[in-house]
């Protein structure tokens, strides 16, 4: 990678920076470029990531605000309901924030969504920006504008698209994730390699044991790389009408098992179990070959993700997916694969089909399959 700043752009004009950095100390420098120094500064962050960078980031952020203010929220998919949003808006009204002020969401995805949707519905609309920590956060849910809280326990239900004005990546925030966060992550690293770009895909194969000793150059690149597809994908679809759909690729399902293990597996690895339902029905379309599947699921074992899940039949994923915000006239958008490094959206996969698939992700685990 020779480049160290990815610029997102909106009909064809400069939206906002992805920048990448292997410390906080430039954080402040960004903020003076955009013009948004000396504002009220609100860090949103949660119990696990607080106690390692929340001190680190509030000093970057006082060489350029007065007032700095931090919110500490319960870690956990659980904790991402409007409740949590609630006491968000309670501590900006109470440290009177105004459109002209700043939220920064430092930490996971849970926290970057809830963050940007708090920003996209506080006096109807302010500024933030994300400072992704974990992986799955810096190459997927921090670029994008897609903001949301679960509710019901259904995903992502209630949200807003909300750009954020700065994606701060420090790359070394990487070093203190658990191996099982990692490894979430890669469940949309290699999507991305899927649905957009085989060389990446194979380049993710050959590099595994650099990547998972998180060697720098190897880390840099790959997350450079994911950021290059996701926002280019963005670009030409800012609020998913159309193309952006991609990018869901193994989420139909994912979302489903998400829900019905009471989110005790973690999104990347929902995602890699359904991805195992996408490839399946691609290759008995006879878009892929069986030598294509299984490298799909090779890939995923690799990167030490589950390719199976227990404690589940095919018939209630199946009626899980039926509430899955992706819907469309009664209708599935399912991400398969035309070829290997090319997605594209389906309407027409049957609940037959789609059982079928469910079931060769429980088989491994020797759960019912209706």
């Amino acid at each position: 990678m020779t480049e160290n700043i990815l610029q997102v752009k909106r009909n064809d004009e400069f939206y906002y920076p992805i920048v990448f950095r292997k410390n906080f100390e430039d954080l402040s420098n960004q903020l003076k470029t955009l013009k948004l120094q000396e504002r009220k500064c609100c860090i949103v962050t949660d119990s696990n990531v607080a106690p390692i960078y929340l001190e680190t980031v509030k000093k970057e952020l006082e060489k350029v605000s007065d007032t700095i203010i931090s919110i500490i929220l319960p870690a956990g998919e659980e904790n991402k309901t409007l409740a949590q949003i609630q006491n968000i808006y309670e501590n900006l009204i109470k440290a009177h924030f105004d459109r002209k002020d700043l939220l920064f969401a430092l930490g996971g995805g849970v926290v970057g969504d809830m963050t940007g949707f708090a920003a996209a519905t506080y006096l109807r609309g302010i500024d933030f920006i994300q400072i992704p920590t974990t992986l799955l956060a810096q190459v997927d849910s921090s670029i994008g504008g897609k903001t949301g809280v679960d509710f019901l326990q259904y995903k992502n239900m209630v949200g807003a698209f909300h750009q954020p004005r700065l994606v701060y990546m420090n790359v070394h925030t990487l070093d203190t994730l658990s191996d099982e966060l990692f490894s979430c992550g890669m469940g949309e690293v290699l999507k991305h390699g899927l649905i957009r770009d085989l060389d990446y895909f194979e380049w993710l194969k050959e590099n595994r044991e650099k990547v998972l000793n998180l060697d720098e150059d190897a880390l840099t690149e790959m997350i450079y790389k994911s950021c290059v597809i996701k926002k280019t994908v963005v670009e030409n679809d800012p609020t998913e009408k159309g193309e952006r759909a991609v990018l869901n690729m193994g989420h139909t399902v994912g979302h489903a098992v998400e829900k019905l293990k009471n989110f005790k597996l973690l999104h990347g690895q929902c995602v890699s179990i359904g991805t195992v339902c996408a490839c399946y029905l691609s290759l008995k379309r006879g878009l892929i070959t069986k030598e294509e599947y299984e490298s799909a699921l090779e890939a995923l074992r690799a990167y030490r993700l589950p390719i199976s899940v227990q404690g589940l039949n095919a018939a209630e994923i199946l009626t899980a997916t039926k509430s899955d915000k992706k819907m469309e006239q009664g209708k599935i958008k399912f991400v398969l694969l035309e070829k290997m490094g090319y997605a594209y959206i389906d309407k027409t996969v049957t609940d037959e089909e789609m059982k079928e698939a469910i079931e060769v992700v429980l088989e491994e685990s020797g759960e019912e399959k209706s």
